[in-house]
């Protein structure tokens, strides 16, 4: 579990949108946070490996963006969706799967959760880049 630099809880006004990445590959991680950050409209204030990592950290702060990974080191991204929905986060946070597992039966189990942006890692990296940043324009980050 890592946390960035920044630590409130609230971002600057039309500063980069807060992101937490539960993803448990280094090398993915660490391309995620490059091609997240690079826009300057978001960044990853933190990351975790495990489900439980992650649960802890929703927990502890508020974060605009979760990006989650199905199958981690220690659990699933379906408990920290779960906890998403049970928290009431999915209608002030916006959320999305990045997984190898983009089987209809994982999508359709996503969905149940309340998360509609579903992507597969191995095709559809851009996607959810271009999602991200439809995202923060829609919240006035980046408005040039």
């Amino acid at each position: 579990m890592s946390r960035e630099s920044s630590t409130s809880s609230a971002p600057p006004e039309h500063g980069p949108l807060r992101v937490l990445l539960i993803e448990d590959s280094p090398l993915i991680r660490r391309s995620l946070v490059e091609a997240i950050d690079a826009s300057g409209m978001l960044q990853v204030s933190a990351w975790a490996e495990s489900a439980d990592e992650a649960i802890a950290l929703l927990g502890d702060e508020r974060f605009d963006v979760v990006i989650v990974d199905l199958q981690l080191k220690r659990g699933s991204g379906v408990q920290v969706l779960a906890y998403l929905q049970q928290a009431g986060l999915l209608d002030s946070t916006f959320a999305a799967v990045l997984t190898n597992h983009a089987l209809p039966t994982y999508r359709e189990r996503c969905e149940q959760y309340g998360v509609t942006h579903f992507y597969d890692k191995s095709f559809e990296f851009d996607r959810v880049l271009d999602a991200l940043h439809d995202y923060a324009r829609e919240r006035g980050v980046g408005a040039s």
